[in-house]
Order: C-alpha cells, then structure tokens, then sequence
C-alpha cells in the first residue's frame, strides 16, 4: 500500500508539474504587474504598452458627489498609455521608494491572477499568455482607504 501511495504521489506530481506554470512564465507575469505600476513611477508609456493587451478594461467603484450613489468607473488600455506618459512628470506622485508588491493568487498555463499591492492603491489583475507574451486583461482596483473613493 505505501509502494501504491508512493507511485501515485510522483504521478500526480508529475502531471502538476508538466501542466504548470514555468520559473519563466512565473517571472513574465510578475514583470507585466511591475510594468504597470513602475511606467507610472517614472513616465513611461512604452513600458505600460508591454503590460497591457490592447482591449485590457480597468474598473473600480466610486462614488458619485452629487447623488452619494456607486457606480463603477472604467478605463482603457489607450488611457493607461496616455496616464503613464503624463501622470508622474513631476515626480511628485509616488514616496522616494515606492511599494511594489506581487501576490499570485492562481496560476495556471495561461492565465494568472495576480494582486499588486501599490502604496495606496490595491489592484487585482488578470493576466493572460497570448501568442507567448503575458499581458494583462483585466484590472480591478480600489485604494486601500475605501473612503479615498
């Protein structure tokens, strides 16, 4: 019965390991969240382009001042661009050392899911494998203070 166990557990290894998710892969999912954050750290759209696919949708809620009611606010991959080329110009933006944290969350040969811990902000990210490149599809974000909103 051990020898069954055994056999079995480096089968089922085996499988997880030939199914899952490359040091380098690993590595490309962490640099598209660092891209995101660090092309607003120091203006650089180029940089934001390489993490984002191009329909790449970014939500959170707010608040509108007018009537007190949420709705959910959207943003494109073209205003990521545009936001990371002009956002920072003055340095004055971010701390002198910024925090840039990456959690995984899941992982699989195609897709991720990520949490990017940011100073004040906290954005949960997909991220797929299209063609090679890993790029991220989806972001929904809020500030940590929710009252920020």
């Amino acid at each position: 019965m051990l020898l069954k166990n055994i056999i079995y557990s480096f089968f089922l290894l085996t499988a997880v390991s030939l199914s899952g998710q490359t040091k380098q892969d690993s590595l490309a999912i962490k640099q598209a969240a660092l891209d995101y954050i660090e092309s607003q750290h120091k203006p650089n759209p180029q940089q934001m382009e390489r993490a984002l696919h191009p329909r790449m949708v970014k939500r959170t809620f707010w608040k509108d001042k007018a009537t007190g009611k949420d709705y959910v606010r959207e943003t494109s991959t073209e205003s990521m661009i545009l936001l990371a080329e002009s956002y920072n110009k003055k340095s004055n933006k971010f701390p002198a050392s910024p925090q840039k944290k990456v959690v995984f969350l899941d992982v699989s040969e195609r897709t991720a899911s990520v949490k990017l811990i940011a100073d004040e902000w906290i954005d949960y990210m997909h991220i797929v494998k299209l063609n090679g490149n890993w790029k991220i599809i989806n972001v929904l974000w809020q500030y940590n203070d929710v009252n920020e909103h």
